[in-house]
């Protein structure tokens, strides 16, 4: 009798439509995500699609545009990543295809993006004509112009990020001001502005919990915090004596805030213009200690567990990596991977790092832990490296 249940049973699911694939499905063409990513071409305007299990290039996706300043968020299936160009151009890309899935040029300049928490929006941040624009993450189709409107005109937007409550946050250069733009309640934002966050700041980051938006300032000789969970939200200056007001040395590149690394209950972050990495509590935002490092540093990446930061630095020291052990502050690892070090991305948990290399053509892929080389792949001219895990962080 048993028997018989378990033959009926077998023919009413086989009987079922779409409960099972088709007899004739090609297994091998099923692929998940999750250790899927991108790697930006800058140089021929494309994008490789990488699997990180594998070490291997799964395709090459053309006609992006200028990547030349180029970054990407992912959506929450993971399986479209948007890259955001110089030229103004926002490109969805369906990275199980290999192809593009739309394509708009919403800008003359635009400077990077988000994409909300929930997954629906995608906002861009542009020079020309200032401003951010937001459409909608299938279609592509506009859903907001915010012109950031300011006493110099229409100001250029930095520091662009989501955050929790389907908001995005972003700064106006030209103003000194950051604003909310909530899209809780629908298609029209509902914006707050906060006015008096210093001169020229020139770059943005959200921590990961969705608290503190750091903007650094350019014209200044520090940061502006805002604790976001405040009601309304609280803004105080921090690291007075860490911004560009009084560098003494040449400031080749400025580092990105995005490059800050959180190690444990520390900060990790770049020091302006100097050659040093600075440790900074992460309740007061005080200084607690300080790296020499090989040169002006650009990144500064965490290992996903914080025990490890991986140092990269700015043009004429750019071909050198050094990797900091968090629990001494002291470097315990250098050597060079070749000219022009770009960026460096985690694998999720964090037992490899792939390192792009512009000028050799080339991405390498090592061990974190023992600093082996696994494998390099050919890529032309790369420089940002993005893996699908960001879909489901914060600012990423």
């Amino acid at each position: 009798m048993k028997a018989w249940f378990v033959y009926l049973a077998a023919i009413l699911l086989a009987a079922a439509p779409g409960s099972l694939a088709p007899a004739n499905a090609d297994a091998d063409a099923l692929r998940g995500t999750g250790n899927l990513g991108i790697v930006i071409e800058r140089a021929s305007g494309s994008v490789l699609v990488v699997d990180t299990t594998e070490r291997s290039v799964l395709s090459r996706v053309q006609g992006l545009g200028d990547l030349s300043h180029a970054s990407a968020v992912f959506s929450r299936d993971e399986r479209f990543a948007y890259v955001f160009g110089r030229d103004g151009g926002l490109t969805k890309v369906d990275i199980l295809k290999g192809e593009i899935a739309a394509r708009v040029v919403q800008a003359g300049n635009a400077i990077g993006g988000a994409i909300s928490d929930d997954g629906t929006l995608v906002a861009v941040s542009n020079y020309e004509p200032g401003g951010v624009r937001v459409f909608d993450a299938v279609t592509l189709d506009l859903v907001a112009d915010i012109p950031a409107e300011c006493a110099a005109g229409l100001s250029k937007t930095i520091g662009l990020v989501d955050a929790p409550g389907r908001r995005f946050i972003f700064t106006l250069w030209d103003a000194g001001e950051t604003w909310i733009a909530d899209f809780s309640d629908g298609p029209a934002p509902v914006l707050s502005k906060l006015t008096g966050i210093g001169d020229r700041p020139y770059d943005a980051l959200i921590t990961g919990d969705g608290r503190h938006y750091i903007a650094g300032l350019y014209g200044e000789d520090g940061l502006t915090a805002i604790d976001l969970w405040q009601s309304p939200p609280q803004q105080k200056r921090i690291l007075q004596g860490y911004g560009r007001g009084e560098v003494k040395l040449p400031v080749y590149k400025m580092p990105h805030l995005e490059g800050w690394a959180l190690a444990g209950e520390r900060f990790v972050l770049p020091a302006v213009g100097h050659h040093e990495v600075l440790f900074v509590d992460t309740r007061t935002f005080e200084e607690v200690g300080r790296t020499k490092v090989h040169g002006q540093p650009v990144f500064a990446v965490a290992r996903p567990d914080g025990r490890h930061v991986w140092v990269n630095f700015a043009h004429p020291l750019n071909d050198t990596i050094q990797v900091i052990d968090t629990l001494t502050n002291e470097i315990i690892r250098e050597w060079k991977p070749g000219p022009a070090v770009l960026h460096m991305e985690f694998t999720p948990r964090g037992h490899e790092v792939w390192v792009s290399i512009r000028d050799a053509d080339a991405v390498h892929v090592y061990d974190a832990r023992t600093f082996a080389r696994k494998a390099s792949l050919p890529a032309k001219s790369p420089s940002g490296i993005f893996f699908t895990a960001r879909a489901h962080r914060t600012g990423l």
